[in-house]
C-alpha cells in the first residue's frame, strides 16, 4: 500500500476524451451506469452529474479509498440507496460485482485502459521512468511485480513479453541485456539498461528526437505482470453480458494493441468480422450483440494542447441490441442433452 492517495500538487487529473464518452454514453437521469476504471473519478463525476447511478470498478486500492476518504466531494455515497457504488476489484469482474450488489442490467458501460495519470504520477507506483521509484507496475499492489518479473524470468520469456506487448523489434537484444544486468531494482536501472542496449541518447533533443526505447520496454512489462489484455477482453465480454437492449459501450485505449482488440471485438459482435478472441469462439447462427459501431475518435488539437497524455487515446462506442449474449448462447450449446 502506498502512502499518498492523492494526485501529487500540480499535477490536476484530466479525464480524456471526456466530453465524446459522455456523449457516446448519453446519460440520462436515473441510468445506471458503469464506470470500469474509476481512477481519480473524472468520468464518474460527470456521469453522477448528470443524474445517472455509477457502479465504479477499481483495483487499485488507492483509488478506492481517495474517494473514501473525500466522501465530503461525493456525497452519493451516502444517499439511500447510493447513487455511487465502489467496487474494490478488477473490471473483469464486472458481472460478478453488479451481481453482488443485486444489479443484473445497466444502462451503460465506460473503461479507460491502461495506467492511470495517479499511478503515472507516483515515483513510488513504479510505472514510469520519468521519476525513479521501485520497479513495481502493480495496479492492485499484489502479486508478482516488475522487479520480480526481470529479475526472476529467463531471458527468452522476457524477450517474448517484449516483442508482444511492447512491440519491441529489439527484444531479444534489450532481454539479453537485463538478463546480464540483474539484479534490478528501480525504474532508472531499467530504463538505462534499454537505453543502451538499443543505442539511445536521452540527452538528445528536438523534433526529430527518436522516442525513448524504454516506453515500449515499460508498456510491455506493465502489461504483462497486470494481466490487461485478458481483463479488457474479459471486461469486454462481460459488458455484453450486462448491458440491456439499447445501452451504450464506450472503450478508451492508449496503445495500438488495446485498440486493435476493442475494434475486433465490437466488429465481432456486430457480425461484421470471424472471431479470433480466445474468449468468444465462433458460433454458428449467432445473432449480433451491437450495432451503430462508432469510427475511432480521437483528441482534437485544443485537447491536445490542454493535456499532452491524450494524444494516443482513441475511443471506439457501440450500442447493445436485443440479442442475448454470445456467452450465454455459447454455455446453451454446450449443455448436456
Amino acid at each position: 500500500m502506498t502512502g499518498s492517495r492523492t494526485i501529487p500538487e500540480g499535477v490536476p487529473h484530466v479525464p480524456v476524451l471526456l466530453e465524446e464518452v459522455v456523449a457516446a454514453l448519453n446519460p440520462q437521469g436515473g441510468d445506471v451506469i458503469v464506470d470500469c476504471t474509476l481512477g481519480a473519478g473524472g468520468y464518474t463525476r460527470r456521469l453522477l452529474d448528470a443524474g445517472a447511478t455509477v457502479h465504479a470498478f477499481d483495483r487499485d486500492p488507492d483509488a478506492i479509498a481517495a474517494i473514501e476518504e473525500n466522501r465530503g466531494k461525493w456525497p452519493e455515497l451516502d444517499l439511500s440507496p447510493p447513487r455511487l457504488v465502489l467496487h474494490a476489484r478488477r473490471f473483469s469482474e464486472i458481472v460478478a460485482g453488479l451481481e453482488e450488489a443485486g444489479v443484473t442490467t445497466v444502462d451503460g458501460v465506460v473503461m479507460d485502459i491502461g495506467v492511470s495519470s495517479m499511478q503515472l504520477d507516483q515515483a513510488e507506483r513504479g510505472f514510469s521512468f520519468g521519476a525513479d521509484g521501485p520497479l513495481d507496475m502493480r495496479m492492485s499492489q499484489d502479486g508478482r511485480s516488475a522487479a520480480d518479473f526481470v529479475n526472476e524470468a529467463d531471458e527468452a520469456e522476457i524477450a517474448d513479453v517484449l516483442f508482444q506487448y511492447g512491440e519491441e523489434r529489439q527484444s531479444r537484444r534489450v532481454a539479453r541485456a537485463i538478463v546480464a544486468a540483474r539484479p534490478l531494482e528501480t525504474t532508472a536501472d531499467l530504463a538505462r539498461v534499454v537505453r543502451k542496449a538499443i543505442g539511445y541518447n536521452p540527452a538528445y533533443k528536438g523534433s526529430n528526437a527518436p522516442k525513448d526505447p524504454a516506453v515500449r520496454t515499460f508498456q510491455a512489462i506493465r502489461i504483462h505482470v497486470n494481466g490487461e489484455l485478458d481483463e479488457l477482453e474479459e471486461c469486454m465480454s462481460g459488458s455484453e453480458t450486462v448491458l440491456r437492449e439499447g445501452g451504450r459501450l464506450a472503450i478508451v485505449t492508449f496503445h495500438s494493441l488495446e485498440d486493435r482488440m476493442a475494434k475486433r471485438f465490437l466488429r465481432d459482435a456486430a457480425g461484421q468480422g470471424g472471431t479470433t478472441s480466445r474468449h468468444l469462439p465462433q458460433v454458428g447462427g449467432v445473432q449480433p450483440t451491437f450495432e451503430k459501431l462508432s469510427k475511432a475518435i480521437r483528441p482534437g488539437e485544443a485537447e491536445l494542447e490542454a493535456n499532452p497524455r491524450s494524444r494516443s487515446a482513441t475511443l471506439r462506442s457501440a450500442v447493445r441490441t436485443q440479442a442475448p449474449p454470445r456467452t450465454q448462447k455459447r454455455q446453451k450449446d454446450r449443455s448436456p442433452a
